[in-house]
C-alpha cells in the first residue's frame, strides 16, 4: 500500500487545521461570555444607581438633618446642666466665703472648738464646689464637643444639598432643553408638511387654472363656430358650397 497522502486529504487536512485555528477555545469563549454578561449586570448596575442617587442623597440629607436636631436637643439640655452647675458652684463658693469669713472672726475670739467645727464645714462645702467645679467643666467640654458635631452636621448637609441641588438643576436644565429640542424638531417637521401640502396646493391650483383657461378657449372656439353658423343661416355670410355654386352659375352664363 502507499503512503503517499492524496491532494484531497491535504486539502481536507489544511481545512480541518484552519477551522482548528479559527475556533475559539471552550474556556477563550467561556471567559467573553463571563466578560460579556459582568460588562452588562455592571452597566445595569450603575444605571440603578444613577437612578437612585438622587433618593440617596435626599435620605442622607434627612438622617444628617435629624441627626443635627438630637445634636442641638442635647446641646440645649447639657448648656442648662451646665448652667445649673455653674450656679451651684457660684453657690457654694459664696458659701465657703461666708464660713471662711466665720473662722476669721472666731480665730479672732479665740474660740478654738467653734474654729474646728467651721474648718470640718468649710471642708464639706469645698468638696462641694469640687464637684460643682468637675461638673461644671465635664458639661462645657460635652458642650463644645456637641458644637463641634452640630458644624461638622450642618458643614455636611449644606455640602450634600448643594451637590443635590445643582444635580436636579443641571437635570432641569436639561429636560428643558431636550423638550425645547422636541418641540423644535416637531414644529420643524410640521413646518415642512405644511409647506408641502401648500406646494401640492399651488401644483393644483396651478393644474385647475390651466384647465380653466383650456376651457374657456375651447368654449370661445366653440361660440365663434355656432355664430358663423348662425350668420351663413341669416345669409349674412356667404356658405363655401353656395359660393362654388356662384361660381358655376357665372361660369355658364359667360360660355353661353
Amino acid at each position: 500500500m502507499s503512503t503517499k497522502s492524496q491532494p484531497g486529504d491535504r486539502r481536507k487536512a489544511q481545512t480541518d487545521t484552519t477551522a482548528q485555528a479559527e475556533a475559539p477555545e471552550p474556556s477563550a469563549l467561556w471567559r467573553r461570555l463571563v466578560a460579556a454578561v459582568r460588562g452588562g449586570v455592571n452597566e445595569l448596575g450603575e444605571a440603578i444607581a444613577e437612578s437612585q442617587a438622587l433618593r440617596i442623597l435626599d435620605q442622607e440629607i434627612r438622617d444628617n438633618d435629624d441627626e443635627l436636631h438630637r445634636v442641638r436637643a442635647t446641646l440645649a439640655e447639657t448648656m442648662a446642666r451646665c448652667k445649673v452647675a455653674q450656679e451651684r458652684l457660684a453657690a457654694a463658693n459664696a458659701k465657703l466665703d461666708e464660713y471662711e469669713g466665720y473662722a476669721l472672726k472666731a480665730l479672732k475670739s479665740g474660740e478654738d472648738a467653734l474654729v474646728r467645727e467651721i474648718a470640718a464645714k468649710i471642708s464639706l462645702l469645698e468638696i462641694e464646689r469640687d464637684g460643682h467645679g468637675a461638673q461644671a467643666q465635664e458639661y462645657a467640654a460635652g458642650i463644645a464637643h456637641l458644637r463641634k458635631v452640630a458644624a461638622q452636621l450642618e458643614a455636611t448637609i449644606n455640602r450634600l444639598k448643594q451637590q443635590v441641588d445643582t444635580v436636579r438643576a443641571t437635570e432641569n436644565v436639561q429636560r428643558a432643553q431636550a423638550a425645547v429640542a422636541n418641540r423644535r424638531e416637531g414644529s420643524d417637521v410640521r413646518v415642512r408638511t405644511a409647506l408641502d401640502s401648500l406646494e401640492r396646493i399651488k401644483r393644483r391650483q396651478a393644474e385647475r387654472g390651466a384647465q380653466l383657461e383650456a376651457v374657456e378657449t375651447m368654449s370661445d372656439d366653440i361660440g365663434d363656430d355656432a355664430l358663423d353658423a348662425k350668420l351663413r343661416r341669416a345669409g349674412i355670410i356667404a356658405d363655401e358650397d353656395r359660393t362654388e355654386a356662384v361660381l358655376s352659375r357665372l361660369k355658364k352664363q359667360h360660355d353661353v
